[in-house]
């Protein structure tokens, strides 16, 4: 099993509360990491596990050994059960461990049932520095982190990225409430992709699709919650400055992304007109992955005014501002890193980071130079000191 820098944090979780969730996308790998864990098992979308669990209720809240429950969201009476059991014993933790494929703005169970008595892990597809290129003969940015998706073993993608969202359209979603027809959702999929890195639009959006930017907007909070796009929120922090109040969209995973965009290879990719928004995306999502793993408080948002000054990350840490550029290049400029810090002088950002393709860590006196490496091994040397 590849080792999930997730781990630590969730074995930290389930050491202080009585329950732990543990959500993250369909196929990331929730269930093999939850099964490294030992314990008693699951797999609630199976009525027969279903039923033995249900049988079996008593004997599992009384007993001493972790219960995991795979897919939760499937069994919302589950949630019910699981506070009276704590609550019956408020003292111990580590007991149960529920695993889901939606957010918990789509789990309403969980806010009203659990409030206090469960801690929520998020887990992310496969990231970069959790593999090696021996361990990984597939391009981790084209092909993006699900373990069957093409980055362990050769060959899947882009068949496999494209078959998984048509089963999430066809079934998953439909089933968590998501209200339209498989090929409305494939078509919103699709121009949520070709969105990929810039202000969300649901006008623009539904007037493609004949549909009301309300209905394009409610669409996009079941794909938000399946954890396949992100609505990063603008900064309204105290600038002199008039900014732009939309948030920006990207996908998740760039394999998805590319897929969608019918990306065939590693060649295809480098001569897209967009490949400069792929690579921003890939770095906001690694570094926020990192940030997640490293067990950190963060908030993040993009920054933009109304005269085109911007930067791409801004990741609020406690008492420290961050300002994150992502360049696609190997050799970055002077103009770059000048423009960086002039945009970061605007927010009072403490630390500024220009991440390239390749690159030493080069520390300088405001701005550091790195590549994506770089910075998340820097992410976990700080989370070292300060924790």
């Amino acid at each position: 099993m590849l080792p999930r820098a997730i781990r630590s944090v969730l074995r930290n979780r389930l050491s202080s509360y009585p329950a732990v969730a543990l959500l993250g996308p369909r196929q990331c790998g929730k269930t093999t990491l939850a099964a490294s864990l030992g314990g008693r098992y699951f797999d609630i979308e199976q009525e027969a596990d279903r039923i033995q669990a249900d049988l079996a209720w008593n004997s599992l809240a009384a007993g001493r050994e972790l219960v995991i429950f795979d897919e939760a969201q499937t069994w919302p009476d589950l949630f019910v059960r699981l506070r009276g059991a704590i609550d019956a014993d408020r003292r111990r933790n580590g007991r149960f461990l529920v695993l889901g494929s939606v957010s918990p703005a789509l789990m309403s169970e969980v806010g009203e049932s659990l409030a206090g008595r469960l801690a929520i892990v998020e887990m992310t597809p496969i990231t970069a520095s959790e593999i090696t290129p021996a361990a990984a003969p597939g391009n981790h940015w084209l092909c993006g982190g699900y373990p069957d998706g093409g980055v362990l073993t050769k060959g899947a993608y882009p068949r496999w990225q494209r078959n998984y969202l048509e089963l999430l359209a066809q079934r998953d979603l439909p089933l968590w409430g998501l209200p339209a027809r498989a090929q409305t959702t494939i078509r919103l999929l699709r121009m949520v992709a070709a969105a990929h890195g810039q202000e969300w639009n649901a006008s623009r959006i539904g007037r493609s699709m004949a549909l009301s930017y309300h209905t394009v907007n409610h669409y996009m909070d079941y794909l938000e919650g399946a954890f396949l796009v992100r609505r990063l929120a603008p900064y309204h922090g105290n600038v002199r400055k008039r900014l732009d109040k939309r948030p920006k969209v990207y996908w998740r995973d760039t394999g998805l992304l590319h897929a969608l965009m019918n990306v065939a290879d590693e060649d295809s990719l480098l001569h897209q007109p967009w490949i400069g928004a792929s690579w921003e995306g890939y770095v906001i999502e690694q570094v926020l992955a990192a940030l997640q793993q490293a067990d950190r408080l963060f908030e993040a948002y993009h920054f933009r005014t109304s005269d085109q000054r911007e930067i791409d990350l801004l990741v609020r840490l406690e008492s420290e501002l961050w300002a994150i550029e992502s360049k696609l290049t190997t050799n970055p400029r002077q103009s770059d890193l000048k423009r960086l810090d002039a945009n970061a002088n605007l927010v009072g950002a403490h630390r500024r980071f220009l991440v390239c393709r390749e690159s030493d860590f080069i520390e300088g006196p405001t701005s550091t130079i790195c590549d994506l490496d770089g910075l998340v091994r820097y992410i976990r040397d700080r989370s070292h000191t300060t924790g």
